[in-house]
């Protein structure tokens, strides 16, 4: 099994390396961000968030967070407030005191604890390249602690790179899994999560994996 060479200290040593910057966070493909955020965009569209004459959904969490890229490219214009999950302090600092940010949990998502605030839900969980670098069972305890958190009428969301070799690829360099479509589906349903919508991400160069984007709720209303 790929995901038994996951190490979580050998992914934050390597992310520790990596500057703050976009290039640092698109490990040099800076360029892919705005056709990725544009895509984000148009598909939360899709979902009804977001768009014109839209307001704004009152709470969204961006997980695994970075410097905050898709925070500030994408979630503060259709989020009130945006908490932050990333374990890396010196990615998350940069946004520390801007306007819109809630909550900042520097842990990583499988010691995230979203029940924090018991009254708290969010109406969007955000999701991206980050996910590879949870194991198989972390993944699906994890996005069962999001299934509790996230309102009947909210979205969680997964946007992932996809493996083309027909089997989950591990990559040495920063101790993560590239999951095929398949796999990620059974772990959402393992999850007790339904895939309402899911998309390609257009636009991106060929020499790069394809990006699947997902938008899913639990089987079962909390």
């Amino acid at each position: 099994m790929a995901d038994a060479n996951i190490n979580h200290q050998d992914a934050r040593a390597y992310w520790q390396s990596i500057d703050a910057d976009v290039n640092g966070m698109l490990g040099g493909f800076p360029y892919v961000s705005k056709v990725d955020l544009q895509g984000s965009k148009n598909f939360l569209a899709k979902l009804g968030v977001g768009g014109k004459g839209k307001k704004k959904v009152e709470r969204a969490v961006d997980c695994g967070a970075g410097i905050g890229r898709i925070t500030e490219g994408l979630l503060l214009s259709v989020a009130e407030t945006v908490d932050i999950v990333e374990p890396i302090a010196k990615f998350s600092d940069v946004l520390k005191g801007k306007q819109g940010i809630g909550e900042i949990f520097n842990v990583g998502l499988e010691e995230w604890s979203p029940d924090w605030n018991e009254n708290l839900r969010y109406d969007l969980i955000w999701n991206q390249w980050c996910l590879g670098h949870l194991t198989d069972a972390q993944l699906v305890a994890y996005l069962k602690k999001c299934a509790k958190v996230v309102r009947e009428e909210g979205w969680i969301i997964v946007k992932e790179n996809l493996s083309t070799s027909g089997q989950d690829d591990f990559d040495e360099v920063d101790s993560s899994v590239t999951r095929t479509d398949e796999k990620l589906r059974h772990i959402f349903e393992e999850a007790g999560l339904k895939v309402k919508k899911m998309e390609i991400q257009k636009g991106l160069p060929s020499e790069l994996l394809p990006v699947k984007i997902y938008a899913l709720k639990p089987e079962t209303p909390h």
